[in-house]
């Protein structure tokens, strides 16, 4: 038999093509559990020959696929934007997790403030290859009801950032978020050209006209120090700390740094004492050319996430319509872990999450970084699995490890899917959000690596239109539009 689980996660320690010849190992106690729904599968991926050929591997390890969660979805943003102007991204910047999660699910929310596991799966009509969803999700917040911000904007103002759609788009997304905020919330101002400069000191939003004029003072010019403008936004944001608020850097920028420190790790390590106080940092990246991996890696690594915005109406998603999720967190340092069962799954492969895989001891060592998730957030991850011919049974349990953003005390929840759970037919009887995920994961892996799962850009745009139709979301149809415009500029 062959399994997919569509849990968009990573291909490197706990992740990518492994061997399935081990007792599948204990997992731990649990927080939470909720029910699973059944899902099937036609006509898609198989797990490539190598995945049961795993030579030098623990079994064990082999059997267990950990990764930090994420909630990035930077990737599809600047897809977007470039197939919107008949490019073809690079496909060094195409994660298909980021596709996935930029898409709505319908999983359950918890009532408390940590996550609930939904595991559900689909046979692909490709031997013994089937799909495999795990979906993570938090409970979704009152806006009225949410705790104070601290928010400090780093904005770059380089010359780069002069093209239409960079600083003119940054202001009016500043100018549409402090309209937003509440009286209790406080917000900072530096900009970075050559060197940093402080614009606004921490303003109560009471003073919102001083705000509004410090934006207008907002002009072009110089290079970009993105050193001196992370440095001296951190400063800020430590000065002002609140214990009782939510305390964010929020970076603006194309993230092309050509002057100081250009490199992640060493930028991170100047700032790390005050990150160390709870600081946690959103990466928006804008403009035509982007530097991606530099702005991704600092949301990853610095307790945070990366967003793309080239629009007013996609500044207004993050900055308004989703503003409490942007700003707010409900879990610290959260990460999943997935264990085979070897009687049952001969192999498996997981379908994203490149750089967030960790080692399988790093699952419940609380000193390894994890992934920083907002209230009503939602990950899916998903899973190319081969299971063992006539064997039934459980297939695999999901656990997702997070700390409480106040107390850092952890605290887990899993859910298990069986053989029996797949449902036999991906694109005749899977539930539709689960062809929707497939479909997002698809199109990212065809523009990365010229193929996904056999199908072509015409089924894909085919599939996506008939969802669209199904669920009724615009989203579909922007991605249906999305993938027909990729076909033709191939």
């Amino acid at each position: 038999m062959a399994g997919l689980l569509l849990l968009a996660a990573c291909g490197g320690p706990g992740g990518g093509s492994t061997a399935s010849e081990a007792k599948a190992p204990q997992q731990g106690a649990t927080a939470s559990e909720q029910e699973a729904d059944a899902a099937p599968g036609d006509n898609l991926p198989r797990p490539s020959s190598s995945a049961s050929k795993a030579e030098g591997d623990d079994t064990t390890t082999a059997q267990i696929s950990t990764f930090a969660l994420d909630v990035d979805t930077a990737s599809y943003g600047y897809a977007r934007r470039t197939l919107a102007e008949g490019r073809w991204p690079e496909p060094g910047m195409i994660r298909p997790e980021e596709f996935v999660n930029a898409f709505r699910q319908d999983y359950a929310q918890p009532r408390d403030n940590g996550f609930t596991v939904h595991t559900d799966g689909a046979r692909t009509g490709q031997g013994e290859t089937a799909v495999v969803r795990v979906g993570l999700q938090t409970r979704a917040s009152d806006p009225a009801a949410r705790r104070p911000a601290n928010l400090t904007f780093v904005i770059d103002v380089s010359g780069s950032m002069a093209e239409v759609g960079r600083l003119d788009l940054v202001k009016a997304s500043l100018r549409t978020l402090i309209g937003q905020l509440a009286p209790g919330d406080q917000v900072s101002i530096v900009t970075f050209s050559d060197q940093a400069t402080r614009v606004a000191s921490m303003t109560p939003l009471v003073s919102r006209g001083e705000l509004y004029a410090a934006i207008d003072r907002i002009g072009i010019g110089g290079g970009t120090n993105l050193e001196s403008g992370l440095i001296l936004g951190y400063e800020e944001a430590a000065k002002a700390f609140r214990p009782a608020a939510t305390n964010r850097v929020i970076l603006l920028s194309d993230g092309l740094a050509n002057q100081g420190d250009t490199q992640w790790q060493s930028l991170l390590a100047k700032v790390k004492e005050q990150a160390g106080k709870q600081i946690t940092l959103l990466s928006v990246g804008v403009g035509r050319e982007y530097g991606d991996e530099l702005m991704e890696q600092l949301a990853d690594n610095a307790d945070g996430a990366a967003v793309y915005m080239s629009s007013e109406e996609e500044a207004t998603k993050i900055f308004s319509t989703h503003l409490t999720t942007t700003i707010e967190l409900r879990a610290r340092d959260a990460k999943a872990q997935v264990v085979f069962n070897p009687r049952v799954v001969e192999s498996h492969r997981l379908i994203g999450y490149d750089n967030r895989a960790l080692a399988t001891e790093d699952f419940r060592d609380d000193t390894k970084d994890g992934g920083e998730i907002g209230p009503g957030h939602s990950v899916t991850a998903l899973y190319v699995v081969t299971l063992k011919p006539g064997a039934t049974g459980q297939l695999a349990t999901a656990t997702v490890r997070w700390q409480d953003p106040d107390t850092r005390m952890p605290a887990e929840a899993s859910k298990s899917v069986d053989a029996a759970d797949l449902s036999p037919s991906m694109w005749e009887k899977a539930p539709p959000r689960l062809q929707v995920d497939l479909v997002a994961a698809a199109f990212a892996l065809y523009m990365r690596d010229q193929e996904a799962f056999g199908l072509d850009l015409p089924t894909l745009a085919a599939r996506a239109r008939e969802l669209a139709a199904n669920v009724e979301d615009p989203m579909v149809n922007e991605l249906a539009s999305l993938i027909g415009k990729a076909d033709g500029v191939r």
